[in-house]
């Protein structure tokens, strides 16, 4: 193998896997915007289109579909320890809980109303104050005692604990770019002792807290966050769009040579343990253009998802061979 087919360093090194996954044929995938994997390795995927739930085992060999007609516009996925799958439907300002075969369990907010928060679109400037759930919601994250941390997103600045029975329990955030502020928090994750790492996009930083939505720690050296994992240990995987996507209109990168989409693993502490992408060559293997979310399975694969058609901001891939969903194979050391 080549050094130029391996992304990443030290003992986080990937190759790309071919032709992953395999979609049945004639059917037109727009972007996937999420990625999760049940307690068999079986993928998950979330799409936007006409076959919104995608299952894939870990080869890409296709195993179903769910969902067609059920989402104003899929936002991001979780699965929980007893394979729940929740999905977010950030247009439609709810998030559900559904079966592994896609049947209803519960809804949270009430789909297609947004609460008031003075926002007039979906651009996060237009906020005018904070909220009740949810006005264009984006992620869900699983404590480990069962309790759901919701990102609260486009139009509300805010994160949301809920119970694993969907009572709210405490919400906390504010439009801003202090500590406890957000500008879109955009993902959202819980490692095993209990602390809420939000992915604050626009402010380009992690942002750690309590429970209890007591700010902790900012991770700073990211580039537009759109997603974070935390694997059993305390590893953090990061999804960035970097500064050559998905741009807001009026807004500019920090520097004319800012990246573009990228992977970021960190350790528990914050310190960088593996990076690759940067958006030069987004249609190469390995390279993004728009990733969005991110996720790993029991043998330390990664998955990366993408959303290029709702991100073409600045710059675009030339051509259509743009990424969906990429997998990296993880090297042995």
């Amino acid at each position: 193998m080549n050094d130029q087919d391996v992304f990443g360093t030290g003992d986080f090194r990937y190759r790309v896997v071919a032709d992953w996954p395999r979609w049945p044929a004639n059917w037109n995938v727009i972007e996937v915007v999420g990625v999760a994997t049940d307690s068999r390795d079986r993928v998950f995927v979330l799409s936007r289109g006409e076959h919104p739930v995608t299952i894939f085992d870990r080869e890409g060999r296709f195993l179903g579909s769910w969902g067609a007609g059920l989402f104003a516009r899929p936002h991001g996925i979780t699965i929980a320890p007893d394979d729940s799958v929740f999905c977010t439907d950030d247009f439609g300002h709810s998030v559900r809980k559904f079966t592994p075969d896609g049947q209803l369990l519960m809804t949270l907010g009430t789909h297609g109303v947004p609460s008031d928060t003075g926002a007039t679109s979906i651009d996060y400037r237009t906020i005018r104050y904070v909220g009740p759930p949810f006005h264009f919601p984006t992620n869900v994250a699983i404590a480990p005692a069962g309790d759901l941390f919701i990102a609260d997103g486009y139009g509300n600045a805010r994160i949301h604990r809920f119970s694993a029975d969907g009572r709210l329990l405490h919400s906390w955030g504010s439009p801003g770019a202090g500590p406890g502020q957000f500008h879109i928090p955009h993902g959202i994750a819980i490692d095993r002792q209990g602390t809420v790492y939000v992915a604050d996009r626009e402010n380009s930083r992690l942002q750690l807290f309590s429970p209890d939505g007591d700010f902790l720690a900012e991770w700073p050296d990211i580039a537009r966050p759109c997603d974070v994992a935390i694997d059993d240990d305390g590893r953090v995987f990061v999804a960035e769009v970097g500064y050559r996507a998905g741009m807001w209109p009026g807004t500019q990168p920090p520097h004319p040579n800012a990246t573009g989409g990228r992977v970021s693993i960190f350790d528990s502490s914050g310190g960088l343990l593996s990076r690759w992408g940067g958006g030069d060559n987004p249609c190469a293997p390995g390279d993004f253009f728009a990733p969005h979310d991110i996720w790993f399975e029991s043998r330390g694969d990664l998955y990366v998802s993408e959303v290029v058609r709702a991100a073409y901001g600045n710059a675009k891939p030339q051509g259509d061979d743009f990424h969906t969903l990429q997998k990296f194979e993880r090297l042995s050391t």
